[in-house]
């Protein structure tokens, strides 16, 4: 996929540009906001038991490095940092969603910057333009793939595409140049790596979770291998064995230049207030409003039928998960979770409720049908369909395009606020959870993240 014009250099040079004062009001908003939603989600996952474990692994770099690993008094280097706290935040199903590039920008990008910068001493308005720049490389490489053929064909967007978005975080703040990051970028393209099988199996889906920790990781390696002077080739993302050329199908090379519908990707974020996959939530608005805001019993009705994007059918249909992960993929046990316990009760999933009667009659009840013009809006939108059929006779039904939580629906700040307070849970008093807020709405001002590692501390 060689061409005259070096669109992967003209590509690090745009981020390069992608300066602290270049970030108007409402930017600074937005990533004060995906900072916050991160730093919930990352100290909820820290009680997953596969987070837990990776602590205990990591006890072995403690004092290694200063960057702290969320929720524990571990410091460490920023490569273990970025990877323990990437696999946190992605630990919930409940991390920020880049619907076109169907990728997690936040669990890998977020704790990436902030491990590096923990070691740089970089402000908090050369994170959050750092930060940026990370959403703004998984975003484009993501649609210029084609994330949707992407996934189809068995690659995990957020593990193979969050290695680019952290190096390019990673490479602003190490001081790298245009060069330097399409550098990085080589490096990244020999770690770009992730498969989909957790999806189809009921048991291992654990792995899925650490595919933000590896992103995370290795981007971090990446810009540091550049840094450190060791070579990479220069087209990873438009060369003729180029990210585009290997992963992509029928690959759009210009969308590697050109800017989002709402400008920077950051504003094209869906923020979660479910706990189950991103694809899941506008069916879960439709079962609101079909199932009376949930209120209908399992006697009640006949039957549900979901249409979507073919990936429901393909992807989604684990009738008896065996794991947590596996549940939140599964679009029968959703459904099942969402009318037994409701929306917001994050420990629907949990491996004590997977063989929970209540969930499973209701996931019995459960059918899957592609639907074409659902399909063509994929994934622009993740809409679904949900008919629900009464034993009375009666049909209820209803298509949501866009879920709470996208940029069309978007989530207020009070409501992020809720979301992490209750993801925080315990871990932390209110007086320190009021100091965790401080800081997040001090970044554009601090000098350094200091103030940041020591609230993430347990």
């Amino acid at each position: 996929m060689t061409h005259d014009v070096d669109h992967t250099q003209a590509f690090a040079a745009e981020l390069l540009a992608l300066a602290p004062g270049s970030l108007g009001e409402a930017d600074r908003i937005q990533l004060q906001s995906l900072i916050l939603d991160y730093t919930g989600v990352a100290f909820g996952g820290a009680e997953r038991p596969w987070i837990v474990a990776l602590h205990r692994w990591a006890e072995r770099y403690r004092d290694t490095g200063p960057a702290r690993i969320v929720a524990s008094d571990i410091m460490a280097t920023a490569e273990i940092a970025a990877f323990v706290n990437g696999a946190a935040g992605h630990s919930f199903e409940l991390d920020d969603t880049h619907d076109a590039s169907m990728s997690h920008p936040g669990a890998v990008v977020i704790p990436a910057a902030l491990a590096v910068a923990a070691e740089t001493g970089a402000s908090g308005r050369d994170v959050m333009a750092a930060v940026a720049a990370g959403y703004e490389a998984m975003a484009r490489i993501g649609i210029a793939a084609r994330a949707e053929r992407l996934i189809a064909t068995g690659f995990h967007p957020t593990a193979v595409l969050g290695v680019f978005g952290a190096a390019a975080t990673v490479g602003k703040l190490l001081g790298l140049d245009a060069d330097g990051i399409s550098c990085a970028w080589g490096h990244a393209l020999s770690l770009s790596a992730g498969s989909m099988q957790f999806s189809q199996e009921v048991t291992g889906a654990e792995v899925k979770r650490l595919h933000a920790g590896y992103a995370a990781r290795n981007g971090v390696l990446a810009a540091q291998m550049a840094l450190v002077g060791i070579d990479a080739p220069r087209r990873s993302l438009d060369g003729k064995y180029g990210f585009l050329a290997l992963y992509g199908n029928d690959a759009m090379l210009g969308e590697l230049n050109r800017m989002g519908p709402n400008g920077l990707a950051i504003h094209d974020i869906s923020i979660k207030p479910y706990a189950c996959c991103r694809l899941l939530h506008s069916m879960i608005d439709g079962l609101r409003t079909t199932t009376g805001n949930f209120s209908a019993t399992v006697d009640q009705i006949a039957s549900i039928t979901v249409r979507g994007p073919r990936k429901l059918v393909e992807q989604h249909m684990v009738r008896r998960p065996q794991t947590p992960m596996a549940a939140q993929y599964s679009l029968p046990y959703t459904v099942g979770a969402t009318l037994a316990y409701g929306p917001e009760r994050f420990d629907a999933f949990e491996a004590a409720n997977l063989s929970d009667a209540r969930i499973l009659a209701w996931a019995d009840r459960v059918e899957v049908e592609a639907d074409e013009a659902l399909e063509a809006s994929y994934p622009a939108h993740f809409g679904t369909e949900v008919e629900v059929a009464f034993c009375d006779g009666k049909r209820r039904t209803e298509r949501v395009l866009d879920s709470v939580g996208t940029p069309a629906n978007p989530m207020g700040i009070e409501q992020l606020r809720l979301k992490a307070h209750a993801l925080v849970g315990g871990r932390l008093s209110d007086a320190a959870f009021q100091t965790l807020l401080d800081e997040i709405q001090s970044f554009p001002t601090i000098s350094g993240v200091g103030g940041l590692q020591d609230a993430f501390a347990r």
